[in-house]
C-alpha cells in the first residue's frame, strides 16, 4: 500500500499551523468571531504558499459545529467530514480542466439549492485564472447576487489574469513567500515527527531551494527519506543536482586573486562533473552577494554560517576591490538570466564570459598626450557630418580561415555617397575603438557584450583592421555574418571610411612584414586592461581545454 505524502500528512489543520501567513491567518479568525463573513474570497499568491489550505480551514471554520472560539475543532461531525474528504457541501473544482462555461452554468444550476448537513454550501475554484471569458461572464452574475447559504474561495497564483469586476466582488487576500527560518522550523519538526536525524545545513538548503514553498520544500523532504533516517548536505546536494557552496567559494577567490585561468577551469571541472550551470551561477550570485554586504558592514547576508566559514568570507570580502565584485555581481547575474532562457550550445559559456568581464574596467580608458607632443587629430573634423544614411554599406567582413563574399554577390548597395576613403593609423583606431562598441551596441548589444571580452584592434593595413579574440570559444559566436556586418558597419561609421574587418584568434594572429607590434606589457580593451601575461595564460588553458577543435589558419 502506498504510504501517504508528507504535504498531504502534515497539511494544516488549524489556523495555527499555517506557516507564514499570520496577517491572513489573524483577520479571517477576527472576522470569524465577529460574524463578518463574505461570500467570495480571492487567495492569491505563489504556489505551494497555503492558499487552497486556508480555503479548506475557512470551510470548516464557517461550518464547525464548536463554540467560535474553538473553529475549526476538527472534532466534530462537519470537521471529520471536510478532514476526511466527504462532505457534499464542500465542492472543490480544478478550473484549469473544467475552465468552459458549461462547468460554470452547471454550478450555477446548483448553487440554488441548500446544503445537504453544513450550514454553508462553499465552493473552492482552484487555479481559477485559467476560466475562459464566456465562464467568467457567467460566474460573473452569481458573484453579483449569491444565495445566502454559498461562499465562493477563488484561489489563483495569476491574480492579473482574472477581470477586474472578478476581483471587486472578491475580498482578496495575498499570500506571500513564505520565510526562510519558518520553513527550517517547520522541516525540523516534520523531522522530528517522522523520527528522521537531519543536518541543519541540509534543512538550510532545501529551504533555500524551495525558493518559499513550503509545499515544495516538504515534497523534497518526503523525497530524501528514501535515503534513511539520517539525511546529510551531501545526499540534498546529490538530489539537487547542485554544486558543493565550496565550489562557488572557491571561484570567488579566484575572482579576488585574479587567477582568470583557475577560474575558466574551475567552472568547467564543475560542469565537467554534472554541476547545473544555471544553479552554479545562482550559487556564485549568492556568494558574491555576501561578500558585498561583509564587505559594506551589513550583517543581514541571509546567510547562518559558522564560525570557520564566517572568517574566511570575512578575510575573502577584505582582498576583494570593490569595484571588481560590483562587475562580477553584474557579469555573473546577467550570465544567469541568459542561461534561464535556455542554455546554449556551450552550457559553461555565459559563466566564462562572466569571468573575464569581471575583470575589465567600467568605461574607455584615458589617452594622455606624452609631454611635449602635439595632440593627435580627432577621429572627425566639422567638415565630417556624422550623418549614417550617408554611409554606403561596407563590404563583407573577411572571416580567417572562411569564404569572404564576393563583391559580385552582395546586394546593391543603397545609392547614397560613399564616404571617401582615407588612410587609417592603428593609433586612430585604438582611440576610436569605445566609440565603435557603443556603435555596435545599438546594432546589436549581444555582439557588444563578445567584443567585451578581451577583443582588440592590433594592425590597420589600408582599409582593413585586423582585430584579435582571445578565446577560441568565440570564434562561433564571432563567426556569425551578421555580427561580423554589425562590426564593420559601426568600424565604418565611427572612423568616417569604408573599412573591412579581419578577425583573428590571439594565439594565432602574426603580424604583417610592415607592421610591428609595439612592445607593451598591457593590451587595453574597451572594458578595461589585461596584461600579456595573463592573456598568455587564458590563452594557454583555452588551448589545452580545445586541443581536440580544429584551429583556423589566420
Amino acid at each position: 500500500m502506498a504510504g501517504q505524502a508528507l504535504y498531504l500528512k502534515y497539511r494544516p489543520r488549524t489556523f495555527e499551523e499555517v506557516v507564514g501567513q499570520e496577517p491572513i491567518t489573524r483577520t479571517l479568525q477576527n472576522a470569524l468571531r465577529q460574524g463578518r463573513i463574505r461570500h467570495a474570497y480571492l487567495f492569491a499568491g505563489p504556489r505551494g504558499t497555503g492558499k487552497t489550505t486556508m480555503a479548506r480551514l475557512l470551510a470548516k471554520a464557517v461550518n464547525c459545529l464548536a463554540d467560535e472560539e474553538k473553529r475549526p475543532c476538527n472534532a466534530c461531525s462537519i470537521c471529520i467530514a471536510i478532514n476526511e474528504g466527504r462532505l457534499l457541501d464542500l465542492i472543490e473544482m480544478d478550473a484549469a480542466s473544467n475552465r468552459g462555461i458549461d462547468e460554470i452554468r452547471d454550478i450555477r444550476e446548483k448553487v440554488g439549492f441548500r446544503p445537504s448537513e453544513a450550514r454553508f454550501k462553499v465552493y473552492v475554484l482552484d487555479e481559477a485564472h485559467m476560466l475562459t471569458e464566456p465562464a467568467f461572464n457567467a460566474l460573473l452574475k452569481t458573484l453579483e447576487e449569491p444565495p445566502p447559504h454559498v461562499i465562493f474561495a477563488l484561489v489563483t497564483t495569476d491574480p492579473h489574469k482574472i477581470p477586474a469586476t472578478i476581483i471587486s466582488r472578491c475580498q482578496r487576500f495575498d499570500f506571500r513567500r513564505v520565510p526562510l527560518p519558518a520553513i527550517v522550523n517547520r522541516l525540523a519538526a516534520i523531522a522530528q515527527q517522522e523520527g528522521m536525524k537531519v543536518e541543519p545545513a541540509a534543512l538550510e538548503l532545501i529551504a533555500r531551494q524551495s525558493a518559499g514553498a513550503l509545499r515544495d520544500a516538504i515534497s523534497l523532504l518526503d523525497q530524501l527519506t528514501s535515503y534513511g533516517d539520517e539525511i546529510t548536505l551531501e545526499q540534498v546536494q546529490n538530489v539537487l543536482g547542485t554544486v558543493t557552496t565550496a565550489v562557488a567559494g572557491q571561484l570567488a577567490a579566484c575572482l579576488a586573486d585574479g587567477q582568470i585561468a583557475a577560474g575558466l577551469d574551475l567552472i568547467n571541472r564543475a560542469l565537467d562533473d554534472g554541476a547545473d550551470p544555471r544553479q552554479l551561477g545562482r550559487e556564485v550570485i549568492e556568494v558574491l552577494r555576501v561578500l558585498l554586504l561583509i564587505k559594506q558592514g551589513s550583517a543581514a547576508h541571509g546567510f547562518a554560517l559558522p564560525a570557520e566559514q564566517a572568517a574566511e568570507m570575512n578575510a575573502l570580502a577584505e582582498r576583494f576591490p570593490i569595484e571588481r565584485l560590483l562587475r562580477a555581481i553584474h557579469a555573473f547575474n546577467a550570465a544567469t538570466t541568459e542561461l534561464r532562457r535556455g542554455l546554449p550550445v556551450i552550457p559553461q559559456l555565459p559563466l566564462e564570459m562572466a569571468l573575464v568581464e569581471s575583470f575589465l574596467t567600467i568605461g574607455p580608458p584615458a589617452v594622455t598626450a606624452p609631454s611635449g607632443a602635439r595632440e593627435a587629430p580627432p577621429i572627425a573634423t566639422a567638415s565630417q557630418p556624422a550623418v549614417s544614411s550617408q554611409i554606403a554599406e561596407p563590404s563583407a567582413a573577411t572571416w580567417t580561415g572562411g569564404q569572404p563574399v564576393r563583391e559580385s554577390e552582395r546586394a546593391p548597395s543603397i545609392s547614397t555617397p560613399s564616404p571617401a576613403l582615407q588612410a587609417l593609423s592603428l593609433s586612430e583606431v585604438e582611440r576610436a575603438w569605445p566609440q565603435v562598441l557603443q556603435a555596435v551596441r545599438q546594432r546589436n548589444p549581444t555582439t557588444q557584450a563578445v567584443l567585451n571580452t578581451g577583443c582588440q584592434p592590433v594592425e590597420v593595413n589600408g582599409n582593413e583592421i585586423v582585430v584579435t579574440f582571445p578565446f577560441p570559444f568565440l570564434r562561433e559566436k564571432l563567426g556569425d555574418p551578421q555580427r561580423c556586418m554589425e562590426i564593420q558597419e559601426a568600424l565604418s561609421e565611427v572612423l568616417r571610411t569604408r573599412c573591412r574587418l579581419r578577425l583573428v584568434l590571439a594565439t594565432e594572429y602574426t603580424p604583417s612584414s610592415a607592421v610591428s607590434s609595439p612592445p607593451s606589457e598591457e593590451r587595453e580593451t574597451d572594458g578595461g586592461t589585461l596584461n600579456d601575461q595573463t592573456l598568455g595564460e587564458i590563452a594557454r588553458w583555452a588551448q589545452q581545454r580545445g586541443g581536440e577543435t580544429t584551429f583556423l589558419p589566420s
